[in-house]
């Protein structure tokens, strides 16, 4: 492990770079961290295990 206190002190004072790029707007930033394919599907499993669900529901006051 390097302990020198001094290692960094030829950069510290640079100023920070500037890029070429022009920044991304709010939506294609965004894009960027969306869910992987793999759990592509997934989110129509969940909303058919809640359909499912409050059918049995209905069944269930049914027979009450």
């Amino acid at each position: 492990m390097n302990t020198d206190p001094h290692r960094y002190d030829d950069i510290i004072h640079l100023s920070r770079p500037i890029s070429k790029h022009q920044p991304l707007d709010r939506a294609s930033r965004a894009a960027q961290f969306t869910p992987f394919a793999a759990l592509e599907g997934y989110s129509n499993l969940v909303k058919d295990s809640e359909t499912t669900s409050e059918y049995e529901r209905a069944d269930l006051e049914l027979l009450d």
